[in-house]
């Protein structure tokens, strides 16, 4: 089996650290916002790595962060007159709830950086310790000049990095300096005490905390998207080899590539994307798993309504082949009754030579369009043997068998009837959005009104519990 590391750039034979154990890091969404379908493309592409690691026997231990503490949450937080921590908490539930309608599900454990806090300060600390972070007037600073490693990941020489300025301040010892702590500014709420006083963590230090906690000072793959090579994962590597003296961070280096519209990376900074909420209105939530699974990880897709009715046709055809197998199978002969059955020991021929090929693509790097190539060369050979009549019973089973295999690797529901785009849940969102408007009043302690709302959903026997941070949780 190999994997092409971004590190090397060659494709390299995998060998895990601890044997059979796999530990799996990718890098979580930042919760201020519905996520988009380019993040989805991200995180189909290492499900359907876990789910083939774990095919081949290995244990895995995929882990994910959610960043819920960050400026962007904290500004859209000011924008909409919500609580920081309420904002981030609303948007984590809907990302899972996006994740697991994509059929998402083997993640093992979603970190909160607000949960580690300790872990992030006791790492910030040791870097001081060690002269790799200093203080400003405005926080706790990654010096990486003392980094003779800096920019390995991506390939760029010091020349290179010197172009880049990379959060702006005149304090900073280098341009390229990152923070580790950001100190309290005028109107910030979400801060937690520190030996540098009152503040908050950059965004790089809580994926090395987080990794540190779980994975100790080194681990075996760590993917993302290729746009968090600089400086996000050079950062990341930059504080764990500095931290612990150990190197590599990580064995393998892997990263999607971008999900484009018109030849454009899809962004919200750029506004040309589509919530995945959105493209589940109108489309199966298995076309796009196909759509993103015929192009390889590593290799730009570009999006658009044609490309993904396409990918529906072509998951159709699969599940038609499937129903026609399951049809032949309740008139085919019994086991024994006929010759051509006793003449077939082992797996069917056709049946063998496609999960060979499935198997050596999944082996190559998790190249899923070829791995596609494989189950749609054995529909073709089923449906001819079927049209020849020159299929047993057992090859129909073996066929039916393999497909259910190929379908559970993939994440695919070959012998699905076809799902309906995801209705828009009404009730859920009305009564979200009293929530909602019930925490403002009681921010801006209103209580009565507050306690109204409750009474009123109370008596639909939806009961809200305020928890000691002042934030709500209902049950039905």
């Amino acid at each position: 089996m190999k994997i092409q590391s971004t590190m090397t750039g060659n494709k390299e034979n995998f060998q895990p650290i601890h044997n059979n154990r796999i530990n799996l890091f990718v890098c979580g969404p930042t919760v201020y916002d519905d996520s988009h379908i380019g993040h989805a493309r991200t995180y189909i592409a290492f499900d359907v790595v876990a789910r083939y690691l774990k095919y081949k026997g290995f244990s895995v231990f995929y882990l994910q962060n959610i960043t819920d503490v960050d400026d962007k949450i904290i500004q859209r937080a000011a924008e909409t007159g919500a609580s920081p921590r309420l904002l981030a908490r609303k948007f984590e539930q809907r990302y899972l709830e996006d994740m697991h309608a994509l059929g998402v599900t083997n993640v093992s454990y979603y970190a909160r950086a607000t949960e580690h806090i300790p872990e992030i300060i006791s790492q910030i600390e040791r870097l001081m310790e060690l002269g790799f972070a200093y203080e400003t007037e405005s926080g706790i600073y990654f010096d990486e000049s003392r980094f003779q490693d800096f920019g390995k990941l991506s390939h760029q020489s010091v020349e290179d990095l010197k172009k880049h300025r990379i959060e702006p301040d005149p304090r900073k010892r280098n341009p390229g300096d990152f923070s580790l702590w950001k100190k309290r500014q005028d109107g910030v709420e979400v801060t937690w005490d520190s030996p540098w006083g009152l503040g908050r963590p950059g965004w790089h230090i809580e994926d090395t905390a987080i990794t540190e906690v779980h994975f100790g000072a080194q681990y075996d793959i760590h993917g993302g998207a290729m746009d968090l090579i600089f400086p996000h994962h050079e950062a990341e590597i930059a504080q764990m080899e500095a931290t612990s003296g150990k190197k590599p961070l990580v064995r393998y280096w892997m990263h999607t590539g971008f999900l484009n519209v018109k030849g454009e990376k899809m962004s919200k900074s750029l506004g040309n994307f589509t919530t995945i909420r959105d493209m589940l209105q109108k489309y199966e939530a298995d076309a796009f798993r196909f759509f993103v699974l015929l192009a390889h990880y590593r290799s730009p897709i570009d999006f658009s309504e044609e490309a993904l009715e396409q990918a529906q046709k072509s998951l159709e055809r699969i599940r038609q082949a499937a129903r026609i197998i399951e049809e032949q199978l309740e008139t085919a002969p019994e086991p024994g009754s006929s010759l051509p059955e006793l003449l077939e020991p082992g797996i069917d021929p056709d049946v063998a030579e496609a999960k060979a090929k499935f198997l050596e693509s999944m082996d190559n790097d998790f190249n899923t369009p070829y791995a596609l190539k494989a189950v749609f060369d054995l529909v073709r050979e089923v449906n001819r043997r079927i049209n020849e009549k020159t299929i047993s019973r057992k090859g129909l089973q073996d066929a039916s068998e393999q497909l259910r295999e190929f379908g559970e690797i993939l994440g695919l529901g070959f012998y699905a009837t076809g799902k309906k785009p995801a209705e828009k849940n009404i009730t859920e969102n009305l009564i979200e959005l009293l929530i909602e408007m019930r925490q403002k009043l009681r921010e801006k302690k209103e209580w009565q009104l507050a306690d109204e709302i409750r009474a009123r959903l109370s008596e639909l026997n939806i009961v809200i519990e305020d928890a000691k941070t002042g934030k709500g949780r209902y049950t039905q």
